[in-house]
Formats: C-alpha cells, sequence, structure tokens
C-alpha cells in the first residue's frame, strides 16, 4: 500500500483535517525561505494536537545539522527530511548525533540524477521536481531505474496522485501545493487526495 505525506502544514485546522484523514506522515517545513516555514515553538504547538500514529517530518534545507537532531532529540519531529545540498558527509555526522531516520530529497531532471538518488546513505529518498514545491511533475520514466523504495514528489494532486500510484507504485507519495487553495491547506482538496491514493493503492492489491 502507498503510503502518505501531507506536507507544509502550518494551522490548528491543518493538525485536525489530518487527524481526520490519517494519513502516514505530515511535513512540517523548517525551511526559512519557505512561505510554510515554522519555528521550533509553533511545530511543536502542531506536534502535540497530532494523532501519534502519524509520523510527523520536519524538512529542512541546508540546516546545521545540531538544530536537525535537536528537533528530532526532543521529539518535536519524527523524522528529518534532508531537502538542500547536504551531502554524505553531512549525513554521517547527523548520524552521530541522533539515531532517528532521515529522508534525502533528490531534484529529478535528467538520468544522471538517477545514481546519487539510489546511492544515498540515508533511510529513504524522496524524489522531486526543481527545488521542491515548484507544484510542477517531472519526467516519472526517470523512476524506472530506482530500485529502492521512494517518496514521490512534484506537482502531485488528486487528478494525476492516482495515476503516479497505479504506474509507479512509489513506498510513499508526497504532496504540498496540490492541496491548497491561496497558499493554505485546502481540507477537501486533502481529503479527495487521500481518497484517490487509496483508491488507486487498492485496485492494486
Amino acid at each position: 500500500m502507498t503510503r502518505i505525506k501531507l506536507c507544509g502544514l502550518t494551522r490548528e485546522c491543518d493538525i485536525e483535517a489530518a487527524n481526520e484523514l490519517a494519513p502516514d506522515y505530515i511535513g512540517f517545513v523548517f525551511a526559512k525561505k519557505s512561505r510554510r516555514c515554522l519555528s521550533p515553538e509553533r511545530a511543536a504547538e502542531l506536534m502535540r494536537l497530532l494523532d501519534p500514529s502519524i509520523t510527523a517530518v520536519g524538512v529542512f534545507v541546508n540546516e546545521a545539522p545540531e538544530t536537525v537532531a535537536g528537533l528530532l532529540n526532543r521529539g518535536i519531529i519524527n523524522i528529518a527530511q534532508l531537502h538542500g545540498g547536504e551531502d554524505e558527509r553531512y549525513i554521517r555526522h547527523l548520524r552521530s548525533l541522533t539515531d532517528k531516520p532521515l529522508i534525502q530529497a533528490f531534484r529529478m531532471d535528467t538520468a544522471d540524477d538517477i545514481a546519487p538518488a539510489v546511492s544515498s546513505p540515508a533511510d529513504y529518498i524522496l524524489l522531486d521536481s526543481g527545488t521542491g514545491g515548484t507544484g510542477t511533475p517531472f519526467d516519472w520514466r526517470l523512476t524506472e531505474k530506482i530500485a529502492r523504495p521512494y517518496f514521490l514528489a512534484g506537482g502531485l494532486d488528486a487528478g494525476n496522485v492516482g495515476a503516479a500510484v497505479s504506474f509507479l507504485r512509489p513506498y510513499a507519495v508526497d504532496v504540498s501545493s496540490g492541496i491548497e487553495t491561496d497558499g493554505l491547506k485546502d481540507k477537501l482538496k486533502m481529503t479527495e487526495f487521500v481518497r484517490a491514493v487509496r483508491g488507486a493503492a487498492g485496485r492494486i492489491e
């Protein structure tokens, strides 16, 4: 069954909707240039409202490893998603500070992007378009040579995620802008997205 990550939650009502829909993961963004960026204090407030069966992922872009590990070790997030230029040395250092799982994101522009993703030392990889949060899908044919499980991101919404799940069978799908209206999470779009994923996954099963 393809897992679901609803990313970029910022409000109490977003958490309430997530608790009702029961995705596998939700995402808090800590990238300072993102309009969805949260302070650690705000994330902690939202985390207290989150159903404990849902895993909280923190999204970072070239953040100091000590900062990332601190949020993980304090339980403000459960997993760190590295969305910048973090390399193997960075990941080794971060692993020396925390034993929590890591996701490394890769932009998939050409076939040359496949090898670094496959060889990542992170626990999970995420395949995205551009620098993330662009709302545009990449060429899904590039995933054909990805032999390890991956999170699929980039331009997903309720209209295309069913096809993605049916044809690619990713480990998980990750959505943010595709469940928003006017820059804010839209419960109806969140619901439609979750239904589309589970409907397609059910047909595969």
